[in-house]
């Protein structure tokens, strides 16, 4: 999915080879990132096979749920299913994203 020749669209499902982690793209970047997870390239969700052991820590994992985003905020992925693979862009790690905070209602 994360091919040279593939563009990540909003709606995409990325699913990772070596872990049972699973992505939809919320909003896309431009040009054409490679996301992992664990250190290899994620793949079309419709296209996942086997799942070998992650390469990273052990505290590193992906949280259902969480909203995952590059450091340039150009990119931004939600985990629909949990697992022990960290996510990365262009090798860079990506890192959860912060709730904004409410206004005051004083």
């Amino acid at each position: 999915m994360t091919s040279p020749a593939t563009r990540l669209r909003p709606g995409d499902q990325l699913a990772s080879t070596v872990c049972s982690t699973r992505v939809v793209v919320i909003r896309a970047a431009e040009g054409q990132p490679v996301i992992a997870c664990g250190g290899s390239p994620m793949v079309a969700a419709a296209a996942a096979t086997a799942r070998p052991a992650p390469s990273g820590g052990a505290d590193a994992a992906t949280l259902i749920g969480k909203r995952y985003t590059d450091a340039a905020g150009t990119l931004e992925l939600l985990c629909t299913v949990s697992g022990s693979g960290a996510l990365s862009c262009d090798g860079v790690p990506m890192t959860i994203k912060a709730a904004k905070p409410l206004p005051a209602s004083d």
